[in-house]
């Protein structure tokens, strides 16, 4: 998988062939951060940003949050509170989950929300 910088570039760059909106400087703009700064966050020159900078990039582009943040090696503030609120089994659970196939772990995710367990 493409790193955050080659992804977040990606996307954008596909955006800015069918609308102007998403030219570089447009883009920055929008998520609040200099022009050059988002350049160098899309060429891998410097770390990813903070949370709250990505949650805003990922709006602006359409993209999810929670994959760019994993992409930029973060997870976000309110996962790491439930986390850490039973670290031990929500640890468990992941690994446990590691291998799953993706339908399973739709499965599990729906009986959890709605309450079949």
């Amino acid at each position: 998988m493409a790193g955050f910088g080659d992804y977040v570039r990606t996307v954008r760059t596909a955006l800015a062939e069918k609308d102007m909106r998403y030219s570089l400087r447009q883009v920055a703009q929008r998520i609040d951060v200099e022009p050059a700064y988002l350049s160098k966050v899309e060429r891998g020159l410097v770390p990813p940003p903070s949370e709250a900078t990505i949650v805003r990039l990922a709006g602006d582009l359409g993209e999810d949050p929670d994959m760019l943040l994993a992409l930029a090696g973060k997870v976000s503030s309110d996962l790491q509170a439930i986390i850490l609120r039973r670290p031990k089994q929500f640890a468990e659970l992941i690994r446990q989950l590691r291998d799953a196939p993706d339908q399973a772990i739709v499965k599990v995710v729906r009986e959890v929300r709605d309450g079949n367990w």
